[in-house]
Parts: structure tokens; C-alpha cells; sequence
């Protein structure tokens, strides 16, 4: 079957249904839910509804953005529109946290979206698409001082203050490798960096996609180990563990996003280049 034939089978199909069952759009508005009753997901639920929820937590570009007006953005929502449009719903966005993310899916969400890191721990409670992204953690730090925290070793010890945001996989790292550094959580991950750049904190230890956009943004800050995270991880959109059928029809519309320039534009655009699985 050609890839033409595969995505026609995907959008038209599904998009015929959700018509049908509520004369729903084949355009994606992104629209922002406060409050969410829990329902059975699955695609049958998310075409007669008409809208597919995604949560997403906001504070981590370049993946997910959500600003003081509310406004969505980053290369995950952008996905998201793209997932949306071709199933032939709209798109709802739900803001969530790393720390309850979990516990949204299924009752806030269909499925959760924005740079989450494939963890077993996750994958006790839910199921994932197929990786997108390849990842790993590192550090950044003041380019002025980037000399004095070149490997893991530099920056565990007495004295170096590293800043983290609770509930997600950068405080297990912390958690896990950290015996002797002084570990100081912030919990606003849209301006943590600045506990950087203040010299509020001497490091964070992040994923390495999120530095490559930080040190973009802000030329104070330097990434060490990019090319050689501390860990290998990969990124995938997380999916309730009952809903297999919304699972297999994401895996099949990432495979055709991933090969058709979809995601290689949004990856270039974001990442400054393509990154892969």
C-alpha cells in the first residue's frame, strides 16, 4: 500500500465518522479546558465527541509553551494540531504537571503530549506511541564558568548548587546521581533558567534538546556533555493503557508525519535540526 493510500485510510475514514456523528470540522482550533469529568478513551469515543483532549504541561520549550494569555505553542503542540486535523476533530489542549500528568490520562486527556521522556516507571500506569525523539540528560551552565562542570563527577560536590523542577524525570536524575551537590527545587520550570543566569544556581540538569533551545535563547548559558548525554532516553506521546486503538492509529499517523517532511519541518524549526528516533 502506498503512503498515499495508508493516509487516506487514516483521515478520511475517521473524518467521515466524526461528521457524521456530530458534523465536527476537519480544521483543529486549540481551545483550553480547566475541568474534565473522566470517560472511557478510545478512538470510537473521540470521534463521536468530536474533540481530542491532549494535555500538556506548558513550561518546557521548545516542546510546550503555553504563555500568560493562554496561548499554546512549541513543536509537540504543533503535532498535536496535525494529529488533530488529520483524525478530523478538534483539538482540545488540557494543562497539566509532570507530577499529575498520569493521573490526567484518561480522565482530563485522551492523551498527553509535550516532550515526555519513556520512563518504566510511566509505563506501569499508561502506554506510549513510538518514540519520536532521541534524548538524554546534561547540563547547563554559565558559559563564563563552563569550565569548572565539564562531566557529572565536576558537578557533584560540596558547595555546587544545582536548581530542578519537582515531579518529573530531571529531580529521579537528580534523585538518583546526585549525593553531594546541593540539590534546589524551583518550581517554575518556564523561568528557571534564570536561577542560572542570576547566579541563583550554578547548574541544571536537563534534557538535552531543552538546553540546545535555552543556550539559543539566552547567550549567558552553555550546554555541556550535548553530544554525550549522562542518559540515553527517547520521547513518545503518552497514551491511556486501555486505549490500544488510539495508540495504533498514532503510531500509524507519526510513521506517515515522520516520512511525509511534517515532523522534519517542525523538528528544524524548533531543534535547529532533524532529530530522530
Amino acid at each position: 500500500m502506498t503512503g498515499r493510500a495508508i493516509m487516506i485510510g487514516l483521515v478520511t475514514i475517521p473524518a467521515l465518522v466524526a461528521m457524521a456523528a456530530l458534523a465536527a470540522g476537519c480544521d483543529s482550533p486549540t481551545t483550553t479546558s480547566s475541568t474534565a469529568t473522566p470517560a472511557s478513551v478510545g478512538l470510537p469515543q473521540i470521534l463521536q465527541r468530536g474533540t481530542v483532549r491532549v494535555c500538556s504541561t506548558g513550561d518546557y520549550r521548545p516542546f510546550t509553551y503555553r504563555d500568560a494569555q493562554g496561548i499554546w505553542s512549541g513543536l509537540d503542540i504543533d503535532m498535536a494540531h496535525d494529529m488533530a486535523t488529520r483524525l478530523g476533530v478538534r483539538l482540545d489542549t488540557v494543562p497539566t504537571t509532570w507530577a499529575s500528568v498520569v493521573n490526567d490520562l484518561g480522565n482530563k486527556c485522551d492523551v498527553a503530549m509535550g516532550g515526555i521522556t519513556i520512563t518504566l516507571n510511566r509505563a506501569e500506569h499508561a502506554i506510549y506511541s513510538a518514540p519520536y525523539l532521541r534524548d538524554g540528560k546534561a547540563a547547563i551552565v554559565r558559559c563564563a564558568e563552563a569550565s569548572k562542570f565539564q562531566t557529572l563527577s565536576d558537578i557533584d560536590r560540596p558547595g555546587v548548587r544545582v536548581v530542578v523542577n519537582p515531579g518529573g524525570t530531571n529531580a529521579e536524575f537528580d534523585n538518583g546521581h546526585l549525593h553531594n551537590a546541593h540539590v534546589v527545587n524551583y518550581p517554575d520550570n518556564n523561568t528557571i533558567f534564570g536561577q542560572i543566569t542570576n547566579d541563583a544556581a550554578d547548574v541544571m540538569i536537563t534534557d538535552a534538546s531543552e538546553i540546545r533551545w535555552q543556550t539559543g535563547q539566552d547567550p549567558q548559558l552553555c550546554g555541556q556533555s550535548l553530544d554525550h548525554p549522562f542518559t540515553f532516553e527517547q520521547k513518545a506521546y503518552l497514551i491511556p493503557r486501555t486505549a490500544t486503538d488510539v495508540q495504533q492509529w498514532m503510531n500509524l499517523w507519526l510513521n506517515i508525519a515522520q516520512n511525509d517532511g511534517t515532523y522534519a519541518a517542525l523538528s528544524q524549526r524548533y531543534l535547529g535540526a532533524l532529530i530522530g528516533p
